[in-house]
């Protein structure tokens, strides 16, 4: 017969409900591998001006109810950034190197326009931001506006970063702030891999210098803008564009 304080003739064990009361508390170690991951935060981009901020030069030197020009302020919708270059028969014949970041079309006025050739290193001068609607922009713009004068889409396309990648853009802005703006064409006319590179900062005479690396569609001798003189949306010459 059992006795008090026993299970089927044995002993009970002191203190055996005190420890099964006690909860087990985990280690550090344990609840470093139970815990939820944390996220990683979002990686910020440098504070940029608006797009409207950019925009006020451009639409200060215009009239909108005189040219045609757009006033913009519409965001791109594109997934890729865009390019394109306009010849422009203004007071002097130019053409318009446009390449878009942060919202707008960043622009250089080339004198002798684009080279193929690595060896020639062709002036740009930078003008003010335009607006993303302006690449679609082909025509006249009335004598005695700013600009006055005939527009062609000479070449239009997108672009990107030496190498592309997920941070592209990136590599796009620092490039430009920095004075060494890297970046590959994907045009229908002009492709590869090009520099600008920031001669003179002031605020009057913002020069660059426009090149084509030396890589497969580098051709030394070549003069692109002589051969090409149709617009690469509507095949008119600047003769039938400036005819309407």
């Amino acid at each position: 017969m059992a006795t008090k304080g026993t299970k089927a003739g044995r002993p009970a064990r002191a203190g055996t409900k005190a420890k099964a009361a006690v909860k087990k508390t985990p280690s550090k170690k344990t609840l470093a591998n139970t815990a939820p991951a944390k996220k990683a935060a979002p990686r910020k981009k440098p504070a940029t001006k608006s797009a409207t901020t950019a925009l006020a030069e451009y639409r200060r030197k215009r009239d909108f109810t005189r040219t045609r020009e757009p006033a913009g302020g519409r965001a791109s919708e594109g997934a890729r950034l865009a390019y394109v270059i306009q010849k422009h028969a203004a007071s002097h014949l130019h053409f318009d190197l446009r390449l878009e970041l942060d919202g707008v079309m960043k622009s250089w006025a080339v004198p002798k326009g684009p080279s193929l050739d690595p060896t020639v290193k062709r002036l740009a001068m930078q003008v003010e931001d335009h607006p993303i609607e302006y690449n679609k922009f082909e025509g006249t713009i009335p004598e005695g506006e700013y600009g006055g004068g005939t527009v062609m889409l000479w070449d239009r396309g997108t672009y990107t970063a030496p190498g592309g990648g997920a941070d592209a853009e990136d590599v796009l802005r620092r490039g430009y702030e920095k004075g060494d703006f890297k970046f590959e064409l994907q045009g229908k006319r002009l492709r590869g891999s090009w520099v600008l590179v920031r001669i003179r900062r002031d605020e009057e005479r913002r020069q660059w210098l426009l090149i084509k690396h030396r890589d497969e569609y580098a051709h030394e001798g070549a003069d692109i803008v002589a051969e090409e003189t149709t617009s690469v949306a509507t095949g008119r010459s600047m003769e039938e564009i400036a005819e309407g």
